[in-house]
């Protein structure tokens, strides 16, 4: 299997507003990739669109749009875990020898259809994602002892770091007692807890390892996925609501790949849609055992989520994977400006989607 190398990335501003059509949305991190690489529109072999969007054949107008005749051209969809899902399938037809060059573009708007599950008729007329991110929260207090205020200081922490992050929605810190005295959504789950959807596109550059050394000078490898699916209801995963056992099972597949420990991750973009989302992301990842996750939000040894997470940055859903890792890549290039952390290696992305019944895991690295 050939080794599979990001070459390039760009991050649009992530907002709530926006005059743009999908199309000119997700245009706009590809130009700025396009103009910063030495590869000309002719080598795309391929453009892979993540999004939820419902446009038809929105990959080829996003190709002509940016003058690219690809081998290969079509969206995926999977909600929120789309982004990832996008990079490994790019990832493979390199791999396999099937592309030597794959452009990978997530875009979203925020008034996006995958934002309400009403498919799923096991949750009755709970089809809001808070709801079942309330279960998690209240099964990991119950069972562990984790309390409102640990989940609060996830929310402090990451809004605190969107603040180094231009292309993030929030740029304000908020406080514990904000957090705690905000409006409660569904308990114990409150405002300041939730992510806010948002309008956003992210674009990565893949490459052959062949192109990837002769085109950049410091390449960011690919090292390791897993990706699990358990199911589309939410009723397959009401069994444990204290873990996910898709990321987890996904994080062992993915570290078994790539031959690396969590101990050995430096760096990690982990799904925070909702505050419980990160707290459980430390156990399942084997940051630490299994209940310590509330006392881990303190830690100082792993860097998770500098950007400012999900909760920081927004949620566009379809261009938060791609976004993910664009921050993992930046960081072990060391281009990360005010908010790089001092040497990193190997960096984690954590995306789930619909409850975490499917995850994705990609695991990166600079040697």
């Amino acid at each position: 299997m050939r080794k599979v190398a990001v070459a390039s990335y760009a991050t649009s501003n992530f907002v709530r507003n926006i005059n743009s059509s999908i199309f000119e949305l997700a245009c706009q991190p590809c130009i700025e990739i396009l103009k910063d690489s030495s590869l000309g529109r002719e080598e795309i072999d391929a453009v892979l669109f993540s999004s939820c969007s419902t446009e038809q054949y929105s990959s080829a107008i996003i190709s002509e749009m940016l003058g690219i005749k690809p081998k290969v051209a079509y969206r995926m969809d999977n909600l929120c875990n789309s982004g990832t899902n996008t990079i490994v399938s790019g990832m493979s037809y390199i791999a396999a020898g099937l592309c030597d060059s794959v452009l990978v573009v997530g875009a979203e708007k925020a008034d996006s259809k995958a934002n309400r599950l009403e498919w799923d008729i096991t949750r009755g007329s709970f089809i809001s994602p808070v709801y079942w991110a309330a279960l998690f929260a209240k099964a990991h207090m119950q069972k562990y002892g984790t309390t409102e205020e640990q989940m609060a200081m996830v929310s402090v922490k990451n809004r605190n770091n969107a603040i180094k992050n231009p292309s993030a929605l929030f740029r304000k810190p908020v406080t514990l007692e904000d957090v705690l005295s905000s409006r409660k959504i569904a308990d114990p789950i409150k405002l300041l807890d939730c992510c806010s959807t948002c309008n956003g596109s992210s674009a990565l550059l893949l490459l052959s390892e062949n192109k990837a050394k002769k085109l950049c000078e410091n390449p960011v490898w690919i090292k390791g996925v897993g990706q699990r699916t358990n199911s589309a209801s939410f009723s397959k995963t009401a069994y444990d609501l204290s873990s996910i056992s898709a990321a987890k099972n996904a994080a062992r597949d993915a570290f078994k790949m790539a031959s690396l420990k969590p101990k050995e991750i430096d760096i990690a973009e982990v799904h925070d849609a909702f505050s419980i989302l990160e707290i459980l992301a430390y156990e399942d990842l084997e940051f630490v055992d299994k209940g310590e996750g509330g006392k881990f939000v303190e830690q100082d040894q792993l860097s998770i989520n500098p950007r400012g997470g999900i909760l920081g940055c927004g949620h566009p859903v379809g261009a938060t994977g791609v976004a993910q890792t664009a921050e993992i890549v930046k960081q072990l290039t060391g281009n990360a400006g005010q908010r790089q952390i001092k040497h990193c290696k190997n960096g984690l992305v954590h995306n789930l989607a619909a409850a975490g019944t499917s995850a994705t895991i990609i695991i990166l690295g600079v040697n």
